[in-house]
């Protein structure tokens, strides 16, 4: 299996990152997407991704756009010529925290989505409760990539579909309070354009048992998101597993072990 985003720069790994590396890989994890969230966390993550011959994005996720330099569009270009990066993102709209001005969000989003389209590149896009902003801004430009842990409405994920990306479920699917939404579309994801994610050490799936002693989570846990959404589309969680595999590796030309194709 491949995990499509895991914030493996994350200090909640800082004591444990090369155990928890090895429990992955135990669990049957090939390869991994690690996230750029900033300047620095897409260099760490890039550099971790050249250890561990993983893949790696490079970008500023809307809650830090505020802090975004002015020259953001050239650095991001600079270490985007790396071979283990692989994805513009993660960028997007988060108008749920808004955590940066909402002109200021759509700005660098809309730079990166022009990097992206510039350098024919996949995104790897965040979206909450700013569907139809992110809509207007796609609409300017022609880009593939992933709409990263989505947690839209049928209506949005219909557009979504449509535009032509991919949908990266994570353990929000495993959340009997907060995914029921989540669960009831997983029947509209084909096949072809799903991936599956932990966003590791984020949302930890709540199906797992036992239960672990740790809020934690890793990317060990990615079967619980491969069997939750198997139950609901009553397949083999080993499809799943294989169909996401398949698209990640079509998305982003990589191989399964993460070498570029």
């Amino acid at each position: 299996m491949i995990d499509a985003g895991v914030n493996l720069t994350s200090s909640q790994f800082d004591k444990d990152r090369e155990q928890m590396l090895d429990r992955a890989r135990e669990a049957g994890i090939s390869n991994m997407l690690l996230i750029g969230c900033d300047l620095e966390s897409s260099i760490a993550s890039l550099s971790l991704a050249q250890t561990h011959g993983f893949c790696s994005t490079v970008g500023v996720h809307p809650h830090d756009a505020k802090d975004a330099p002015r020259d953001l569009i050239k650095q991001l270009h600079e270490i985007a010529k790396s071979s283990e990066v692989v994805a513009i993102g993660e960028c997007g709209l988060d108008f749920n925290r808004d955590f940066s001005p909402r002109p200021v969000q759509e700005r660098i989003c809309s730079e990166q989505l022009g990097l992206a389209q510039q350098l024919s590149m996949p995104v790897y896009l965040h979206e909450r409760d700013a569907h139809t902003r992110l809509q207007a801004l796609l609409s300017e430009v022609q880009v593939n990539g992933v709409l990263h842990c989505f947690t839209g409405d049928k209506q949005a994920l219909k557009y979504y579909l449509d535009y032509g990306l991919m949908i990266g479920v994570t353990g929000w699917v495993c959340d009997e309070r907060r995914g029921q939404q989540l669960r009831e579309l997983i029947q509209y994801i084909p096949d072809d354009r799903l991936l599956i994610e932990t966003d590791a050490p984020y949302l930890l799936p709540r199906t797992l048992k036992p239960k672990p002693k740790s809020r934690r989570n890793e990317p060990a846990y990615l079967q619980a998101v491969a069997e939750q959404i198997a139950l609901l589309k009553d397949i083999e969680p080993s499809t799943v597993a294989r169909h996401s595999t398949d698209n990640f590796m079509a998305l982003f030309n990589v191989s399964e072990q993460g070498s570029k194709q």
